[in-house]
């Protein structure tokens, strides 16, 4: 997820008052030594940081008590500035929850949601993401990010760490932190019990009443087309139960569950197999799945798994089984995506249970490609699969976030939480890309992608006409209507939009929906209601926070509104025009040593919107620092800047140990910038900074 920027930096010595705008020192560079096991560490007997005061509209999981930080004095708490569209928040949400189990006496965390779109800053939307993810931790609602602005928060998700007394300790970018956050809470546990500071017992969590529904957070729906038995049946992502559905033709009728309703990936019969949050599902042809033996391919997203169903016959069981992934997410730089090929890196092609995958959220069989097409959201990129040899492959994307089409197969096209998949019926695929706003349309066959509808990662809106001034609202379905046009999810806008590609104009067909996450077209000839316009064709809608498939005609003349186009409000950042240093903090976790096996395991990947923005220095390479020369003919833009670091369990100056747990630490940033004459000529930015 990219990143906003703030620059204001106030320190404190011991026993002074809060500081609202307290900020961490830069860290040591990336080559910086873990201190090593200490019961006090030595930063943090110099100058400590007070916390500055939890500030929002209101606290949830708590039984309706505001609370503050005294009252959490004696705990250590963990706060994660997230926001629930931002897929990486997503992914450390379930980084978080092992260390919520093993240190629930002792450790507070605190979510405080912090929204980039306008739809996130209401009260219900943050209420049903809080529900719809499982966030077990209590919540601070934040919409004016006062909270975040007081810590200078960076990029989503930011997590910072304070000691039982009200200190801070750490603060840290992006994914993969868990193993390191255990080290610190280890050394804060030993610390402040020694010095009787800390108190056990339970936090101030309580959680909501349970809720039953048949369906809970659908995410995707298909129709069976051709599995003997279950021809013309609705099969439903049930993703808040963690499981699928299949209904009647009509909808109203549940056919069978297929899995426990209990987050897991258990492969088996369908009272047995586990999912977790499954997303997209699509149907192989007949003689591919009689081959396979497998009816169905499932977007299995939280396990970061594709799952094969067998849907049974009469009488039969429902077999789930794991086609591709090894259970742990695909990490951008890391050296252990592909099993057995150490360093394996994108583009490549290997075995589907080898190969690490990140948050795969739609699924769609591309007759064009024989293959099946994955929307791979945790990287920003599209991916295929093939059910006839198991083997996965990249097929199109950087994983790096942005929007940027390629209109040659030697050329690489970003994206940004690729979310929905539909067909074409020219054979193009067409991509709903959720962080972007954007509509995609990308050619299986010779890797082409180009935008219909959307801007860029702030760039969002109501607005219909014009496709190139049209905007949408992280759209996260699609579908193509039986006249050409595309029918879009336009989810936070509770809308479902169209696009005519003849005329390259964007109009409304309904709104007022809760969430519509993905788009059916029922055919005449599945319509079996008893009026003409129940017997027409019309839209099957996914509403998502309500929890039901919604019946959507499709009007003879579409809405056209006007509600405006927005962007994210992001203070910018005022740089020279001339040279600018980029410099990464990186602090290694006390137990691990930067991983120098393959050599620098530290890399900057830096370019800018627009492109002109960087005179000389873009691209990627080893190492945490770049110097950049900036144009000064451009005088405002976004610096995309990607950081990674790789590191493994081991003692410095020694050796790493054979099967040593290695760890990849990851942040993308997009920073908008202002350059001014005489501004600063360093920028400086924290992987992971301890005090």
């Amino acid at each position: 997820m990219t990143a906003q920027q703030n620059t204001s930096t106030q320190a404190e010595a011991p026993g002074a008052a809060p500081a609202p705008g307290s900020q961490m020192p830069g860290p040591g560079s990336a080559s910086s030594a873990p201190t090593g096991p200490a019961t006090v560490s030595p930063a943090r007997e110099g100058i400590r940081l007070r916390a500055p005061e939890l500030t929002g509209r209101r606290w949830i999981n708590t039984g309706g008590e505001d609370l503050t930080l005294q009252e959490l004095r004696g705990k250590i708490v963990l706060l994660d500035f997230w926001t629930f569209c931002c897929i990486n928040c997503l992914h450390v949400l379930d980084e978080l929850r092992p260390l919520e189990e093993k240190y629930g006496d002792v450790l507070v965390t605190v979510g405080v949601h912090s929204p980039k779109f306008e739809f996130e800053r209401t009260v219900e939307a943050v209420d049903q993401a809080v529900e719809r993810y499982g966030v077990e931790h209590i919540v601070l609602d934040d919409p004016d990010l006062v909270t975040w602005q007081a810590y200078t928060a960076r990029a989503w998700p930011t997590l910072t760490l304070i000691d039982p007394e009200g200190y801070i300790v750490a603060s840290m970018s992006g994914e993969g932190h868990s193993s390191g956050l255990a080290s610190l809470i280890e050394e804060l546990v030993a610390e402040h019990d020694a010095k009787g500071t800390l108190h056990r017992g339970d936090g101030p969590y309580v959680p909501p009443e349970p809720v039953e529904r048949d369906l809970s957070y659908p995410g995707k729906v298909i129709r069976l087309t051709d599995v003997p038995g279950h021809e013309g049946n609705l099969l439903v992502a049930d993703s808040g139960h963690h499981s699928l559905v299949e209904f009647d033709a009509s909808g109203t009728r549940i056919l069978q569950r297929i899995g426990t309703g209990e987050r897991g990936r258990s492969d088996g019969a369908d009272d047995t197999a586990q999912f977790s949050e499954p997303g997209g599902i699509t149907e192989l042809p007949r003689d591919l799945a009689d081959a396979a033996g497998y009816d169905l391919v499932i977007a299995d997203t939280v396990n970061h798994l594709l799952r094969g169903v067998r849907l049974g016959a009469p009488g039969d069981a429902t077999v789930v089984t794991t086609l591709a992934g090894t259970g742990q997410q695909f990490m951008v730089g890391a050296h252990d995506n592909v099993v057995g090929a150490p360093g394996a890196q994108a583009p490549f092609e290997a075995p589907g249970t080898t190969i690490k995958l990140s948050s795969p959220w739609d699924v769609l069989w591309s007759p064009e490609s024989e293959r099946v097409v994955i929307a791979m959201a945790g990287s920003h990129t599209i991916w295929d699969f093939d059910p006839s040899t198991g083997v996965v492959r990249q097929l199109s994307g950087t994983m790096n976030e942005g929007l940027r089409d390629s209109a040659s197969p030697d050329e690489s096209a970003w994206f940004a939480q690729t979310s929905g998949l539909a067909p074409a019926a020219d054979g193009t695929i067409w991509i709903a890309d959720s962080e972007t706003s954007a509509l995609r349309r990308l050619d299986p066959r010779d890797g082409t992608v180009t935008t219909q509808v959307g801007v860029g990662l702030f760039d969002f809106g109501f607005q219909d006409g014009p496709a190139a001034e049209a905007r949408l609202q992280h759209p996260l379905g699609v579908a193509e209507l039986p006249d050409g046009s595309v029918a879009i999810a336009d989810t936070y806008n509770g809308a479902i939009r169209r696009y005519d590609p003849l005329t390259k104009t964007v109009s409304t067909l309904a709104r007022g929906l809760a969430e519509p996450s993905d788009i059916l077209v029922v055919l005449p000839e599945h319509a079996d209601g008893t009026t003409a316009e129940s017997r027409a064709a019309h839209l099957l809608v996914a509403e998502s926070a309500a929890h039901q498939l919604t019946a959507v005609p499709i009007p003879a003349e579409a809405l056209v509104v006007a509600e405006g186009a927005q962007q994210t409000t992001r203070p910018a950042t005022t740089i020279g025009d001339g040279a600018l240093e980029i410099e990464v903090g990186f602090t290694v976790p006390t137990g691990q040593k930067l991983d120098d096996r393959w050599g620098d395991p530290t890399h900057l990947q830096v370019s800018s919107t627009p492109p002109e923005l960087i005179a000389s220095g873009a691209g990627g390479h080893d190492g945490m620092s770049r110097s950049l020369t900036l144009n000064p003919e451009v005088r405002s833009g976004v610096l995309h800047i990607t950081a990674r670091a790789a590191s493994c369990d081991g003692e410095p100056g020694g050796e790493i140990p054979l099967h040593a747990a290695c760890h990849l630490y990851q942040q993308d940033w997009g920073i908008p910038v202002e350059l001014v004459s005489g501004g600063d000529d360093v920028l400086r930015l924290d992987l992971r900074g301890t005090n």
